[in-house]
Parts: structure tokens; C-alpha cells; sequence
């Protein structure tokens, strides 16, 4: 049995509280790992060793801080690989989709190496009688980060890589259920040349992240997750004065246009809905087809290629659609809410319940499952359920279409297809979600824009990556300055000449 770390000052350390998270291998149901969790005494030590090193770090230029983030571009790309592998046989999600988690984060670190002009200042001569005024972004200092499970690289690198670019340490709590990518990151971050004790990685639970809430020295807490928990580090770190950005649940819609292409709209629910298990905060869970005959078609169309997707583990090959859910509270969370779902009424197209891989009997695997004829009061349209399971709520017009998903708490992605461009652009101006896709089914902004959605996915001001990271990870000094002008008295400029 395995026994993981922390990652403190550069070294892999044991934890001392003597507890225990079980690190399972989500497609044999197999204990794979035991990761510590730590004390608070253990998290403050982490802190006081982060504070120590912060300092220096923040008094390297931002061309040499950027130099790192280009070095750690290279490492990840030599070990993407050996980092997809990690997080699969931990997480269950495909080898290419692992690689792809790890992709979308190095892409943020990209970003960062232009971190020598996003973080110019501003400049104004003669703002008064010789007077000059300028403003610095300068780091917060020790900043946080607690991360979810379903991107065990992808948002812990969302969150460090531009923290540590504005020369701030960070801390890093990972997901207890998936931590070792986070620890090998750690690593290469330092092969890269960041000094020990600027990324720490604490592995823990309530306890831990409760110690970063309440812990003075730290200025800043990331956090993604469900919006129970959101609220929750929200309400809290505010209250302790610190800045807080937390982005929660998400129910994500796709409206289907009666002149949309139905072929690529079954083609885009399959892989917005089902892939990674439906384990991503911006899966499309809810199709809103535009009338009768585009409800029909779009059943038609997509039921078979949902009834031949395939389930296996990572080790089965890249032509594995989705694997396991991360443990078997979440398939037994997600098999209630199918349950509910039909014993509420709705038509269970494609029935992924029975479903079992031979010789993976144990494991958490979940089968596909298709909904139609669902309605907005039930459990299965208003939870986020977070696995393989598609609901169709049938509309009669886009007006209804576009009230149903404005009308929901959750606000974070939504799709259309269309071939109006009127409609499209109407539905982009109108809706009130963060993240809006155009033909295009998961809208996840590349690394140059900003991740972020409304309404109750999201608590801060702020979103990630992007411009607006760093603005989170710095703070704005603006200095006023006058210099004495003018001839000094007694000086003497004339030519001199004899008297």
C-alpha cells in the first residue's frame, strides 16, 4: 500500500496527524493509495515556510519569474505522458483526455511567461504642478488554492502558475480522492527554477482547508468545487478579510434550433455529455430541443450513438469513450437520481443501469444513460448530477427554450445550434450565463480570455485565468510624487565677464 506526501521546502514529507484519505483505483474499485491529512499544525508550518520564501521571490524580476514558466512549459511537455498516466489510473478518466486535462493547464502557463507586460503599470506625467503619478501591481504575498478532483492538473495550474508569475508562493490543497499529479507538478516546478518553499502542496480535508480559511498570513484562496462548499470557503475567507473567487455547481444547457445540422448536434451531446463520465463542470447535461419534430430527430439521431459509446478502463486503448466515476458514492449518487427520473415520469431512452464490464466488476463504471420528456421540476433537470447521464426537456419556442435556462440557479456554460445568425446573436446578448457556445458545445475560453460563469456557479468578482488572474494575485499601489524644481537660488548662468 502506498503511502503519499505533502510537498513542503522541496521535499516529499509524511504526514504526522495519522489520518487517512483512501486513494482508490476507480476502474478495479481497488485501494490504491493512502494520502495524509493534514493538521492544522502541520498547514501552519507549510505557511510560515511559504511566508519565509515569498519575499525573494517577489524581488526577482518578472522576466526572470516568467523565464521559469517557460522552462516548466518544456518539463511538462517531456513528462505529458508520465502526468496523463498519473491522473488516470487515479482519477479514471482516458489517456487522451488526461492528456488533455494537463494540456489546457500548460496552456495558462503559456500565458504567464507574458507576465513581464500584463504586469505593467500605469503612468501619468504632470498630473499636477510637477507632480507625477504611477501605479504597481505588486504581489498579495501567500495565496491558496483549494482544487477539485475532476481536473487534478488542468485548475490547480489555473490557479498557481499566474499566483506564482505576480511572485506570490502559493499553497495548493488538492483533492484528497486524486492528489499525486499535484504532487509531481510540484516537482517539475522546481526543476524549472522556482525556489523551495514557493509551491507547497497539503493534502487534506475540511480540516485543512478550514486552517487556510483561518490562517492570517494568507491573502488569497482560490477554490472550484460544488456551491454548497463554495458559499461556504466564500462566507468564511471574506469574513477573515482575505480575497476569495469560488466557482460552484453548473447545469448547462444546449439549445437545438429546428434548422440546426442534427447530425452535428448529436455528435457535440455525445462528447459534451458523456465524456470524462460526464465528471466536468461544463458537460452539457440538459438538451432544449425546439419543437416537436427537432425533439423527434434529435432522439433518433442520438439514441443509437449513445447505446454504442464505450466504457472501459484507461489501459483498454484511446478508443475508450469515457471510464469510471471517481468512487462509488458518486455512482450510487448518480444511479438515485436516475431512479428519481423515472419515478418521476421521464422517458429513460437509453437505460445504463445494468451495465458491467467483465472482469471490472468492482469498479466504479457507470453506463450511459438518456433521458427524454424530462420537466423542469424534477430532481434529474435541477441537480447537478456530475456523471453520464443526458435529459432532453422538449420546448415549443426558442422563447421558451431561452426562459427555461435563464430561469435556472446555475449559470456557468450553455450552448446553441443554429444556422440563424440572428438567433445567435440575439441568444449570445440575451442569456444570462458566463460561458456561451455558438456551434460550439463546451465554451471553455481559451488561456488569453477568462474562465467564469453567473448566478450561483460562481461567488467573486473575479474570474480565472486570463487578464483577470492577475489582477486576483496582485494588489495596485498607486504613488504620487513631486520633486522640488526649478533654479536653486544662487546659481549663476550668465557668462561671466570681467568687471
Amino acid at each position: 500500500m502506498q503511502e503519499l506526501t505533502h510537498y513542503i521546502n522541496g521535499e516529499h514529507v509524511k504526514g504526522t496527524s495519522g489520518r487517512f484519505a483512501d486513494v482508490f483505483n476507480p476502474a478495479t474499485g481497488e485501494l490504491q493509495a493512502k494520502t495524509p491529512l493534514a493538521s492544522v499544525a502541520e498547514m501552519e508550518n507549510a505557511v510560515a515556510i511559504a511566508a519565509a520564501a515569498q519575499p525573494a521571490w517577489a524581488a526577482v524580476n518578472p522576466q526572470r519569474r516568467a523565464r521559469v514558466m517557460m522552462k516548466y512549459v518544456a518539463l511538462l511537455n517531456r513528462d505529458m505522458d508520465k502526468l496523463a498516466e498519473a491522473l488516470s489510473r487515479e482519477h479514471g478518466k482516458t489517456l487522451p483526455d488526461a492528456a488533455g486535462d494537463v494540456q489546457r493547464g500548460l496552456e495558462v502557463v503559456e500565458y504567464c511567461i507574458g507576465a513581464p507586460q500584463l504586469l505593467k503599470g500605469d503612468y501619468t506625467d504632470s498630473a499636477g504642478p510637477g507632480i507625477d503619478m504611477y501605479s504597481m501591481r505588486q504581489a498579495l504575498g501567500v495565496t491558496a488554492g483549494v482544487t477539485p478532483f475532476n481536473f487534478p492538473a488542468m485548475i490547480p495550474m489555473w490557479m498557481f502558475a499566474p499566483a506564482i508569475v505576480c511572485g506570490n508562493a502559493f499553497i495548493l490543497k488538492p483533492s484528497e480522492r486524486d492528489p499525486s499529479v499535484c504532487l509531481m507538478l510540484a516537482e517539475l516546478l522546481e526543476e524549472a527554477g522556482l525556489p523551495k518553499g514557493i509551491i507547497q502542496v497539503v493534502n487534506g480535508d475540511k480540516e485543512a482547508v478550514d486552517a487556510i480559511l483561518d490562517n492570517e498570513t494568507i491573502q488569497s484562496i482560490g477554490f472550484v468545487g460544488s456551491t454548497p462548499i463554495a458559499e461556504y470557503i466564500y462566507g468564511r475567507g471574506c469574513s477573515n478579510g482575505k480575497r476569495v473567487q469560488c466557482f460552484g455547481g453548473a447545469k448547462n444547457h444546449m439549445i437545438i434550433m429546428p434548422d440546426a445540422d442534427m447530425d452535428q448536434v448529436a455528435d457535440a451531446l455525445l462528447g459534451a455529455g458523456y465524456g470524462a463520465a460526464g465528471e466536468r463542470c461544463m458537460a452539457i447535461s440538459v438538451a432544449l430541443p425546439v419543437g416537436k419534430d427537432t425533439a423527434d430527430r434529435l432522439i433518433e439521431k442520438l439514441a443509437p450513438r449513445v447505446e454504442s459509446l464505450k466504457i472501459g478502463p484507461y489501459t483498454s486503448g484511446k478508443d475508450v469513450d469515457f471510464g469510471p466515476v471517481i468512487t462509488a458514492a458518486a455512482k450510487e449518487n448518480i444511479l438515485k437520481l436516475v431512479q428519481s427520473g423515472i419515478d418521476d415520469g421521464a422517458k429513460l431512452v437509453v437505460d445504463g443501469r445494468d451495465f458491467s464490464l467483465q472482469g471490472y466488476e468492482d469498479g466504479f463504471f457507470v453506463g450511459a444513460h438518456l433521458f427524454d420528456n424530462v420537466t423542469t421540476d424534477m430532481d434529474i433537470y435541477k441537480k447537478e448530477i456530475f456523471g453520464p447521464v443526458l435529459s432532453t426537456v422538449r420546448t415549443e419556442s426558442y422563447e421558451e427554450a431561452l426562459k427555461i435556462a435563464m430561469d435556472h440557479e446555475y449559470g456557468n456554460g450553455i450552448a446553441i445550434y443554429t444556422r440563424d445568425g440572428d438567433t445567435a446573436r440575439d441568444f449570445a446578448n440575451r442569456i444570462n450565463v458566463g460561458m456561451v457556445g455558438i456551434n460550439v458545445p463546451i465554451p471553455v475560453p481559451l488561456a488569453y480570455h477568462t474562465f467564469g460563469g453567473w448566478k450561483k456557479s460562481v461567488f467573486g468578482d473575479l474570474n480565472q485565468h486570463g487578464p483577470d488572474a492577475f489582477k486576483f494575485y496582485t494588489r495596485t499601489k498607486t504613488v504620487t510624487a513631486r520633486w522640488p524644481s526649478g533654479i536653486k537660488e544662487g546659481g549663476e548662468f550668465s557668462i561671466p565677464v570681467m568687471e
